[in-house]
């Protein structure tokens, strides 16, 4: 643990202080259902919680595998903010400029840096204080499957969040002296479709409502009723917040609602079996015979949308910017450690009509000049001492207009920094006289571990799958509706 503590170590501190009081706070109606802490332990081991602990152990080793996978595998299937862009245009700067307030982002900031950690630990834990093993279950698998539904599009989809892309929109969470070493180490700032954020409570919100319906339960009359508004809450805030900060896009909210819609409908029909299903009999948890069919249609599909359609595809065109900034906007790529033996080569081209500089500097130089959304450009300069290299239009032949970086990592917490900004000076051979002019680049990372596409795609397995699952259920319950609408017609 760094000292002083991070964004990571005050929201697990606040995770855990808040757990108990909220959860107390939520069953105030019913303390006869409360497992008392000093039971706790108990109701775990009788209740075969194990399976939930390992579930998010193994959640954890998951991602941090994607998270690998993602920065290098930018050179074969590059970035699709611009599609993104081009339906959407630049609505969250009109969010960001109309609400702006000092204390709204503060409040914000550290809603999302908390809350979604606190959605992720503490609904599984609600049910299970709260002794409802089967909403404790739906609640954990909840978290895992939709995670797993996403990767694909993690991983061959990549679109950079909006503070990247929209000039004027200030990066207001990730761009801090608290949080910059946090969202550099941990968050690869391309994962903006789906947004999760929107999508994990939203299936659970689902969930609620399938598990009602099931038991013939109004949830106006669910005794879980307070803790399911808790969830809508916060989700009213999410959809604001993530616009408001620099983060998602407006058109990121759909695919995080439609994931949603699947992985609630999959873990409400899986959970039975979950729970009734020993380690020694884990064979019944396999598909049967139709759902594998639909599984392996969706396999064969889906691979050959993501062969086809995003390895070396409209992603990975060179002309394309996948950073945008405007005049006094400073925008940051991150330089992940994958070797200590082989050098990172960062290609970086100015495909924009303004002339804009460059460098490459090391984190620990930055942070400190970092303030809500903002860099220190002339502090950052004077107290790291970086080369600052121009690249001009391409209308300029004889001045150049890409340049390679090469980084050599010293340890594996060595992070580097590339900074980008419109060119300030003004000369000759500028063409940023005009406040509006917008600096674009094409940034593409070579690792020595860019060919993780097999890898990538068993990673992208289980959601296929899923969906294969999901949509045999769909197709089943339609045919059991028809079949119920004929008997009623023939009867």
């Amino acid at each position: 643990m760094e000292w002083p503590p991070g964004p990571y170590e005050y929201a697990m501190f606040a995770l855990l202080l808040m757990t108990i009081p909220v959860q107390r706070l939520l069953t105030r109606d019913e303390v006869h259902m409360r497992v008392p802490l000093r039971g706790l332990l108990g109701e775990i081991r009788d209740k075969g919680y194990w399976w939930h602990i390992a579930l998010y152990v193994l959640m954890f080793l998951y991602k941090a595998i994607i998270d690998h996978h993602n920065e290098p595998m930018k050179a074969r299937v590059g970035g699709y903010t611009h599609w993104i862009h081009s339906i959407e245009g630049d609505w969250t700067l009109w969010i960001q400029e109309t609400f702006y307030n000092d204390l709204l982002t503060d409040l914000l900031s550290t809603h999302y840096l908390f809350m979604y950690l606190f959605m992720i630990w503490f609904s599984p834990m609600y049910y299970i204080l709260s002794r409802d093993e089967v909403m404790a279950d739906k609640a954990a698998l909840n978290y895992f499957v939709i995670y797993l539904l996403a990767v694909p599009l993690y991983l061959f989809f990549n679109v950079e969040v909006t503070s990247s892309f929209i000039p004027g929109v200030d990066a207001l969470l990730y761009h801090d002296d608290f949080t910059l070493n946090f969202f550099t180490t941990h968050d690869p700032m391309d994962n903006a479709v789906p947004s999760l954020h929107i999508g994990l409570p939203i299936s659970l919100l689902i969930l609620n409502r399938l598990h009602c319906r099931s038991q013939g339960i109004d949830i106006r009359e669910w005794r879980h009723r307070e803790f399911d508004l808790f969830v809508m809450v916060n989700v009213v805030i999410y959809t604001f917040s993530i616009q408001y900060l620099g983060i998602h896009w407006v058109v990121d909210i759909l695919p995080g609602i439609a994931l949603a819609i699947v992985c609630a409908s999959f873990c409400h029909a899986v959970q039975p079996v979950v729970r009734s299903t020993s380690l020694r009999d884990w064979r019944k948890l396999l598909p049967d015979r139709s759902q594998s069919i639909f599984a392996a249609v969706c396999v064969l599909l889906f691979s050959g949308v993501l062969v086809i359609g995003a390895i070396d595809g409209p992603g990975v065109d060179e002309d394309v910017p996948n950073y945008r900034f405007g005049v006094g906007d400073v925008n940051v790529e991150t330089v992940e450690v994958h070797s200590l033996w082989d050098p990172v080569t960062v290609e970086v081209s100015n495909v924009g009509d303004s002339t804009v500089e460059v460098l490459l500097i090391k984190r620990k130089f930055v942070e400190p000049h970092a303030q809500q959304g903002t860099f220190d450009w002339d502090a950052i300069l004077e107290d790291g001492t970086p080369d600052v290299v121009v690249l001009f239009p391409t209308g300029y032949p004889d001045r150049r207009n890409s340049t390679e970086f090469e980084v050599m990592p010293e340890s594996l917490f060595d992070v580097h920094l590339i900074l980008m900004r419109v060119h300030a000076q003004q000369d000759q051979h500028n063409t940023n006289t005009d406040p509006s002019a917008i600096g674009e680049l094409r940034i593409t990372p070579n690792y020595v571990d860019d060919e993780l596409m097999w890898s990538a795609f068993l990673a992208s397995l289980p959601s296929f799958i899923i969906f294969g699952i999901a949509i045999e259920g769909l197709m089943y319950r339609l045919k059991q509706i028809e079949s119920d609408d004929i008997s009623d017609i023939n009867s």
